[in-house]
């Protein structure tokens, strides 16, 4: 009996302590359709991986790789295939923004791991990778999704 109060107690002190971390975040609520949710969850997981592998290209000097790679599944040729129009509707104004400067700044690293790749200059790729990142954690920090 002692073991299963111990137990009690312990699911009922973690499921409080995690609504009081919950309930302290200060980050805008955006409401979206659960398939929309997933989806755009989704879309994040997969530009998480695709900057994961840019680095990697890029630690290998594989700078037009790097390029393509976020050209194709962060840039601004990337918003069809990740369904951008039918999900900004459901976005706030500045996560939409941030969204824009994201894709944008991966399209602006493409070009910039092309020039690296010529000229070798890896310091100027990675700050354009940098530049990525940035909108990212600004969009992640303001917004989080129900």
């Amino acid at each position: 009996m002692y073991k299963f109060s111990v137990g009690v107690v312990t699911v009922l002190l973690l499921v409080i302590t995690e609504t009081v971390v919950a309930d302290d975040d200060p980050r805008q609520w955006v409401q979206l359709p659960p398939m929309m949710r997933q989806h755009m969850l989704g879309n994040m997981r997969d530009h998480l991986q695709a900057l994961s592998e840019i680095q990697l290209e890029l630690s290998k000097g594989n700078f037009e790789k790097a390029g393509e790679i976020a050209e194709n599944r962060i840039g601004l040729s990337s918003l069809a295939s990740h369904g951008a129009s039918h999900m900004a509707p459901f976005m706030p104004k500045q996560m939409q923004e941030f969204g824009t400067q994201m894709h944008q700044a991966a399209s602006r690293f493409a070009i910039t791991a092309q020039e690296s790749a010529v000229d070798g200059d890896a310091k100027r790729a990675i700050a354009g990778l940098s530049d990525i990142t940035r909108q990212c954690i600004a969009c992640h920090a303001a917004f989080r999704v129900n």
